[in-house]
C-alpha cells in the first residue's frame, strides 16, 4: 500500500510530539514534516508531496481556516482538524460534513480519520472535500487567536488579543496598543482585522480598529463621525465610511 504522507499542524510540541508517537504505530504512514505555526504550514503545504494535515484550529498566529484561505481550497491536501473542545468549531465542522479529531487525540479516532482519508483519495473523493471547505470558509469564522508574536529586537512576546486596548495603521505592520505599551506586527490593518473576533474588536477608521470592551465613552461630533474615549486616555475619531458601525455599536 502506498504511504499516506501526513503533516502534522500544532503549536504545542506535548502534541505534535504525542500524534507523531501514534502515527508511527501505524502501517502505510509516514510524517512528512510538523509545523508550529500558520506561516509555517502554508510554506509546507505549498511545496507539495502531503497527503493529508492534520491541522489545530488554533494556531498562535492565525487560525487553522487561514491556512486553508491561504492555500486555497483547491490547493489544499485533504484535511483532518484537530481541536480541543469547541463546540461552535465543532458545530461547523459536523455541518460541513469535515473530519475532526479532540485533544487529547485517541488512537482509534486518528485510525478511523486515516481511513476516510484513504478511501477518499481511492475514490478521488477530493473534488466534494473542496466544497465543503470552501462552505466552512463562507460560514465559518474563529473567534481568533487568542495571542500574537511579536518579533522583538533579540527575542519575541506572546501579546494576549485581551490585552489589545486599540490597534493602529502603520505602512505595512501595525501598532498593537496595549495599555502603556506599543507593539509593532508585521501585519496589515486588512489582514488583522479578518483574524479578529469580530464579537470584540471593530474597525472605526482606515487606521484604528478598537477593542469594544476598553471603549469608556463615545463622544458625537459633526459630519456624523464620533470620538471614541478608550481607557488609559486615548481618543480616536471615527472615519465618515464606519459611521453605520458606530451606530449599532450604540444601539441606533
Amino acid at each position: 500500500m502506498t504511504p499516506l504522507h501526513v503533516l502534522i499542524v500544532d503549536d504545542e510540541p506535548a502534541i505534535r510530539s504525542g500524534i507523531r508517537k501514534l502515527l508511527s504505530s501505524l502501517p502505510d504512514i509516514q510524517v512528512a514534516g510538523e509545523c508550529q505555526s500558520a506561516a509555517e504550514a502554508v510554506q509546507t503545504i505549498q511545496r507539495g508531496g502531503i497527503d493529508l494535515v492534520l491541522l489545530d484550529i488554533h494556531l498562535p498566529d492565525a487560525s487553522g481556516l487561514d491556512v486553508v484561505r491561504s492555500v486555497g481550497a483547491e490547493q489544499m491536501p485533504l484535511l483532518v482538524f484537530v481541536t480541543a473542545y469547541d463546540e461552535h468549531a465543532i458545530e461547523a465542522f459536523e455541518l460541513n460534513a469535515l473530519d475532526y479529531l479532540l485533544k487529547p487525540l485517541d488512537e482509534d479516532h486518528l485510525e478511523r480519520a486515516l481511513k476516510r482519508a484513504r478511501e477518499r483519495l481511492a475514490s478521488n473523493g477530493q473534488h466534494a472535500v473542496v466544497e465543503q471547505l470552501q462552505s466552512l470558509l463562507a460560514t465559518y469564522r474563529p473567534k481568533g487567536p487568542e495571542r500574537f508574536v511579536v518579533h522583538k529586537t533579540n527575542h519575541y512576546e506572546f501579546v494576549s488579543s485581551d490585552s489589545i486596548d486599540w490597534i493602529e495603521s502603520a505602512d505595512n505592520y501595525v501598532e498593537l496598543h496595549c495599555g502603556n505599551k506599543t507593539h509593532l506586527l508585521n501585519e496589515t490593518m486588512s489582514g488583522i482585522e479578518q483574524r479578529l473576533d469580530p464579537k470584540k474588536f471593530l474597525r472605526i477608521h482606515r487606521c484604528h480598529i478598537v477593542n469594544t470592551t476598553r471603549i469608556t465613552a463615545i463622544h458625537p461630533l459633526t459630519g456624523g463621525t464620533y470620538e471614541l474615549e478608550m481607557q488609559h486616555g486615548a481618543r480616536l475619531t471615527s472615519g465618515r465610511n464606519f459611521t453605520h458601525a458606530i451606530r449599532l455599536l450604540l444601539g441606533r
